[in-house]
């Protein structure tokens, strides 16, 4: 495993630059997003916003991914590959995006509820993005990546949902994956220790049915649950610092941009 690079205060404000760009071009494809769009057409919006402002997409070609956002479709956990697929109401529709600025990496995902989805589908997203606020809680210096884990964990298992435990959170600044990795899973005052300048991404991926997912053969990339039921992922990036984590992602402007748009339901 490659050592934990601590950042500077100079160093994390660049990194929230980037996340600042991943969080305005979420709110452009929410705002594009709804019944009949191609998901390849979303991607497509994303692009051109982050080049046109100077960003690059960070998952272009990353291990030749081909694209710029992972849209992962209702049984999708994560890793889809944007298409021709026509998003259709009721789906649920995960988009992870992540820029790299100035050379600092941002990255975050939301999962968007298109027109009316079934309750459970509702309680599963609420659960899931419940469980990342609660392990932001606890990412603070002295506490462990342990408590991490157990505070997803703990919050879904209650409410009868499961962790992906093959996909993981993980560092994230200088590059876009750094050590150390965040599992979603884990035990209280274990693992690495939680220091000031650690910038991680932390992203609860939770199934309605069992933890099992396959890579879909056709491209090797597309992680689906083997028992086709759906599944949620929410990610913010933070900084570690004393007494309460410095959040670096937003929701806050996809948030507006659900308001506006009668395509996607909020709770």
């Amino acid at each position: 495993m490659k050592k934990i690079i601590y950042k500077t205060d100079q160093q994390i404000e660049s990194i929230r630059e980037s996340n600042l760009m991943v969080a305005k071009a979420h709110e452009q494809v929410a705002m594009a997003m709804k019944p009949g769009v191609k998901t390849i057409d979303l991607d497509k919006i994303a692009k051109e916003y982050i080049q046109d402002n100077g960003g690059i997409p960070s998952f272009l070609d990353y291990h030749g991914f081909p694209n710029t956002l992972c849209i992962s479709v209702n049984d999708v956990v994560v890793h889809g590959i944007p298409s021709d697929y026509e998003i259709k109401e009721g789906d649920i529709v995960s988009v992870d995006c992540g820029v790299e600025l100035n050379g600092f990496h941002g990255d975050s995902a939301f999962t968007y509820a298109i027109g009316k989805v079934e309750q459970e589908t509702w309680n599963l997203m609420k659960a899931t993005r419940e469980s990342l606020y609660k392990a932001i809680e606890v990412a603070i210096h002295g506490n462990r990546l342990g408590d991490i884990g157990f505070a997803v964990e703990n919050h879904v298992k209650q409410r009868g949902y499961t962790v992906v435990r093959r996909m993981t959170g993980h560092g994230v600044g200088l590059e876009l994956h750094e050590s150390p990795t965040v599992n979603n899973y884990g035990k209280r005052g274990r693992g690495k220790k939680l220091r000031n300048g650690l910038t991680i991404a932390i992203e609860p991926m939770i199934n309605m049915g069992v933890e099992d997912i396959y890579i879909d053969s056709d491209d090797g990339w597309t992680a689906r649950t083997t028992d086709g039921k759906p599944s949620a992922h929410y990610e913010l990036s933070i900084a570690v610092k004393n007494g309460k984590a410095d959040i670096l992602s937003t929701f806050k402007y996809i948030e507006e941009a659900i308001k506006k748009n009668d395509y996607i339901s909020s709770p």
